[in-house]
């Protein structure tokens, strides 16, 4: 990390609430989680008292089943967000350049500058197509993009993938949400490092668990430098417990998607809806005014997320898609 940049680098906003009082659909997690969780939370609690196994073989072995990866590519990380920092502070420093899509992950730029290094935005769907990769050290690719929701195709990160190669390019793809779709992972593909978070579809925020999976020499290093013991007794087991629930992931989908679904079309009767493969919605208020639509959800008891934070975005709100009576409440909250 550059000392430097610690005077010029904020906090991001992010969503989320706790006030009891109202449904939040300002934080993309599931509002469900796996069954047999407390158990296995209290098994582990209960041993706690001994450092975890630094190793981490068994939270290895099935992430790399989740992702569709070798054991040894995983690296264990508190969070997507712990094992992003990981990546930038042995991958870019000062001096570099680093392309990331806008709209997206506010952390991003954020984590990049804390480095040393400049970001360069992009549009979001435009990353995907960079012909020369070379001008950058580092591509940042969202999949599925935050906030926006929609997924790049396989074949197009397969072939920025390899141009990423041929250039010397590290690339980065964050697939916190990609769970909720069917495709594939890039999980193990060569010169390539995704991050998973098990926040989002285990519905599981404050248990920090999530991973990295890369392979060759950055592999090694990403190894050799996260933290011992970074990933809690809890963490570890509760995480491997959920990355084998797969009938559990399959009814979150059917489920998002038959609501995401829903409530879009309710949405753009009203206002401009943009398509999504995500666990959430963006839309874009339009004449009315952003400010009087998140004060009427409110009232009503339900949190949006203001949009207008991100980068690129002056007019748009976003919802996460939650369960159907709560989507309901929402949306009669909107007027819609």
């Amino acid at each position: 990390m550059d000392p430097n940049a610690l005077d010029d680098v904020n906090r991001v906003p992010h969503g989320g609430t706790d006030d009891p009082r109202v449904i939040d659909f300002s934080a993309n997690t599931n509002p469900e989680r796996p069954p047999g969780v407390a158990p296995v939370y209290d098994a582990a609690l209960s041993v706690s008292r001994r450092y975890p196994a630094d190793d981490y073989g068994e939270f290895r072995s099935a992430a790399a089943a989740y992702v569709g990866c070798e054991p040894k590519e995983v690296i264990p990380s508190a969070g997507a967000m712990d094992g992003m920092r990981l990546l930038f502070s042995v991958s870019i420093g000062e001096g570099d350049a680093v392309l990331v899509p806008e709209p997206s992950f506010g952390e991003y730029e954020r984590e990049i500058r804390l480095q040393g290094a400049t970001p360069v935005g992009i549009a979001h769907d435009e990353v995907v197509e960079v012909d020369d990769p070379s001008e950058y050290d580092m591509v940042v690719v969202c999949n599925p993009n935050n906030p926006t929701g929609e997924t790049a195709e396989t074949c197009d990160l397969l072939a920025l993938a390899e141009r990423c190669r041929v250039a010397g390019t590290t690339l980065f793809v964050d697939e916190a949400f990609l769970d909720f779709t069917p495709r594939a992972s890039l999980a193990g593909e060569p010169g390539v490092v995704v991050a998973r978070s098990l926040t989002k579809m285990f519905g599981l925020p404050g248990l920090r668990a999530g991973f990295l999976a890369a392979t060759g020499r950055l592999r090694d290093r990403l190894d050799a430098a996260r933290v011992s013991w970074g990933l809690s007794t809890p963490a570890t087991a509760v995480g491997t417990h959920c990355l084998e629930q797969e009938a559990f992931v399959e009814r979150t989908r059917e489920r998002v998607a038959e609501e995401r679904d829903r409530m879009a079309t309710r949405l753009s009767a009203r206002w401009d809806v943009y398509p999504s493969d995500a666990p959430y919605l963006l839309f874009d208020v339009g004449a009315d005014d952003p400010d009087d639509v998140l004060d009427a959800a409110r009232e009503a008891g339900v949190v949006l997320r203001d949009a207008r934070t991100f980068n690129r975005l002056d007019n748009h709100l976003r919802t996460a898609v939650r369960r159907p009576a709560e989507n309901d409440r929402l949306l009669d909250a909107l007027a819609v």
